[in-house]
């Protein structure tokens, strides 16, 4: 983890302009294209269920999970994780990803999607999604979709278009 004087704080509203800082450095403004940002067009994130990462009064992380469908379907969008570059590789996005997770199972979701690096995210327990089960809209390098079940035979059956939830 990290020596740094951290909280993991579930995000408030009053948050978003600093999160919304945080993605336009992190990922530039080619985002709004990539497949993930189009399924969370229009959708808020699970409030509950989304982290920010404070060292003192700075906010330099942050998590969400938003609520997709994949076929019929119900799950959740892990995304996007950011932490600002000055505060990288010290356990900041680890932790905003545990407090994401442990909170998705206590809440009763089964299933989190997410497109990523496989290496990264398979140390929390995402694993490839099979080929050809998921489809996303817009173009999507299929070894970067991952999931993550939250219980037992949550991926069974699951599969079809990745849509929003609303």
């Amino acid at each position: 983890m990290t020596s740094l004087p951290l909280a993991i704080l579930h995000e408030q509203p009053g948050d978003d302009p600093a999160v919304d800082y945080l993605h336009e450095r992190a990922f530039g403004p080619g985002r709004f294209a990539r497949s993930a940002y189009r399924l969370r067009e229009g959708v808020p994130p699970a409030g509950d269920l989304s982290y920010v990462a404070r060292v003192g009064t700075f906010l330099v992380g942050s998590n969400r999970l938003t609520p997709i469908r994949i076929g019929p379907s119900p799950a959740l969008l892990l995304g996007p994780l950011v932490v600002d570059p000055a505060f990288r590789s010290k356990g900041i996005g680890q932790a905003l990803l545990n407090a994401s997770l442990e909170a998705a199972e206590k809440a009763g979701h089964r299933l989190v999607m997410l497109v990523g690096d496989e290496p990264y995210y398979a140390r929390v327990g995402f694993e490839r999604v099979p080929t050809g089960r998921v489809t996303l809209p817009g173009p999507v390098d299929p070894r970067r979709v991952l999931w993550r079940p939250l219980v037992d035979g949550a991926t069974e059956g699951v599969a079809g278009e990745a849509r929003r939830a609303i």
